[in-house]
């Protein structure tokens, strides 16, 4: 019998489609293949990107040359820009301003890989500081409301070029999705005096039938009310609701279950496409009591069609127990090329 599940974060329903069950081993993708070439992105290309905003590097190594682990410049073809003035204003019935805010790419890597779990932990954990810095950096701009990090893996995922990266587009208002996620979270927090994302973990973990990976201070779980197949959550245990905010000590365990948890989705799908994003409490706000930040990593193995537009439904055909079983039980064993 199928399930209709709702989310209790954004009030969403999901068809969790049983009797149209698949196996782990009916989404598996064909292997990315390294196309190898001329990448802008690859070490010693440093001229054919925007100027270096950030990196970390070695001693002594100059900007927009060689010399660096993680490098972040600005979209080459951004969906906002920095420069200029909002200019809200209406149109008869409709609301408008101009596209202010910034679009930027995190290259994750000089060497030319596809995938972060190619890096080690330490490498893993300066990717997470500079989501952090230039988090810390555009707050600063009064113009700017909310910073979404995002990761497209794949041409399937959104990805226009294949060396590992991530980027950050800064808006002057807060996304749609983030701000039903914050409602019903606050709507719990009114009736229930407690953050529903805390509620959530500890449920989780109590229960452990959909948990993939758990730490000290982090649990990567499949979502009761998964969208798609093999979908995964990371939040941390403890209450945080700004990204921004986080430790030295959380960053190198967050590294760690990040790391491991595509690890893990690599080794059972075989390299699926896969978007993963943060969501983080707008740059407005202070510590929150009833938002919790954390990543969604999205696998792309199903398609959404005309009932999940013309709806807002999902049809997922595997449950998240099944999906959550199936990769704690992966091996995780993989080499770091030096």
């Amino acid at each position: 019998m199928p399930e209709l599940r709702k989310d209790p974060v954004s009030g969403r329903w999901v068809i969790i489609a049983t009797e149209r069950a698949m196996r782990p081993s009916d989404f598996r993708t064909e292997p990315q293949i390294i196309k190898g070439g001329f990448c802008p992105f690859c070490e010693g290309n440093e001229d054919k990107t925007p100027p270096e905003i950030m990196a970390y590097r070695e001693k002594g190594t100059q900007p927009n040359a060689k010399g660096w682990r993680v490098r972040v410049v600005s979209n080459k073809f951004p969906a906002l820009r920095v420069e200029g003035n909002l200019n809200k204003r209406g149109e008869g019935i409709y609301d408008v301003m101009n596209g202010i805010g910034a679009h930027e790419v995190i290259i994750e890597s000089p060497r030319h890989i596809i995938s972060m779990t190619e890096l080690d932990n330490d490498h893993v954990e300066e990717i997470l500081w500079t989501y952090r810095d230039r988090l810390v950096d555009l707050k600063k701009d009064k113009r700017f409301i909310y910073g979404l990090l995002f990761k497209n893996v794949g041409i399937a995922a959104g990805a226009s070029l294949e060396h590992s990266h991530s980027q950050l587009i800064v808006t002057s208002i807060v996304p749609i999705t983030v701000m039903h996620e914050m409602s019903g979270c606050e709507e719990f927090y009114k009736y229930r005096g407690r953050c529903l994302f805390c509620d959530m973990v500890q449920q989780e973990i109590s229960t452990g039938v959909r948990i993939v990976v758990e730490e000290d201070n982090f649990v990567a779980f499949a979502p009761y009310a998964s969208r798609f197949p093999f979908e995964i959550w990371i939040l941390p245990k403890n209450h945080s609701s700004h990204f921004e905010n986080l430790q030295k000590l959380e960053i190198e365990e967050l590294a760690q279950v990040l790391r491991m948890t595509l690890l893990k989705l690599e080794a059972s799908l075989e390299f699926p496409p896969y978007n993963y994003i943060v969501h983080t409490t707008p740059f407005v706000f202070g510590e929150i009591e009833h938002y919790h930040w954390h990543i969604e990593i999205i696998p792309r193995l199903t398609k959404v069609a005309g009932f999940e537009w013309g709806s807002g439904f999902y049809i997922n055909t595997v449950t998240p127990e099944s999906a959550a079983e199936f990769l704690r039980n992966v091996s995780t064993e993989k080499k770091i090329e030096e």
